[in-house]
């Protein structure tokens, strides 16, 4: 399994789990190069680093997994950015690029280099990808992250489009779509105690953890989720 932005947060729950199940697990990180090693040592893996939104160093990654822990059975396409909350009028041209770059661009990249090694129409013998998108496609982030909402609302039409193309060749894709989860990522948007503020708002009336993400991506990646592709999972607390 490769786990995009596997260092921390979700992805590193995620990896953390993943090898708990007998997974060979490559973490990728983009800077935080100390976080990833010490998770790839304690869960038996390799850290590879990698800016997914980099098409050369997306193909640099793959072909040092598939020389370090041969087929490759699933993918997490986890990694992604946010950034100070504000609102559309004073987003930058270099902010959206930005964005769109890591959270959809390298999720495209990652899923093309998958589906080359896990298609049946490529010789490959199946698999499962899936991705993290967010709570707020649906919601819309208006004020705060409308560019942040729109890339997840990219990634869920993503999610949908590619289920349904590669379906028939092993390969099912699916989404989660986290709500207000306590994580690193939340330090950058200049506001980490929104995490606790919008949590307890959900009707649930607490934010989430990244394990409780975690295993809802391991679910949808096993064999009790056989039956299940191109769907966008709300891991959320019932926002």
């Amino acid at each position: 399994m490769i786990v995009t932005g596997g260092g921390r947060g979700i992805g590193a729950a995620t990896a953390l789990l993943a090898a708990e199940r007998g997974f060979k697990v490559c973490v990728n990180y983009r800077q935080d190069k100390e976080s990833a090693l010490s998770l790839a040592k304690r869960i038996g893996g390799i850290a590879v680093q990698a800016d997914v939104s980099s098409e050369q160093e997306v193909l640099r990654m793959f072909d040092e997994v598939d020389r370090k822990l041969g087929r490759l059975g699933a993918l997490v396409n986890n990694a992604g950015i946010v950034d100070l909350g504000t609102r559309v009028e004073k987003v930058s041209a270099a902010r959206i690029v930005r964005m769109f770059g890591i959270n959809v661009l390298g999720s495209f990249l990652c899923a093309r280099e998958a589906i080359k090694r896990m298609s049946t129409r490529n010789g490959g013998s199946g698999g499962a990808i899936v991705n993290v998108s967010s709570i707020a496609a649906k919601l819309g982030g208006a004020g705060e992250y409308v560019d942040y909402a729109a890339s997840k609302g990219a990634i869920d039409t993503f999610t949908i489009g590619l289920s349904k193309e590669v379906g028939a060749e092993g390969i099912r894709v699916n989404a989660v779509r986290p709500g207000i989860i306590r994580t690193e990522i939340h330090e950058s948007s200049g506001d980490p105690a929104r995490v606790e503020r919008i949590g307890a708002t959900a009707p649930l009336g607490r934010a989430g953890d990244a394990e409780e993400v975690a295993r809802a991506i391991l679910w949808l990646l096993s064999d009790e989720a056989s039956y299940l592709s191109g769907a966008l999972v709300d891991v959320s607390g019932g926002r």
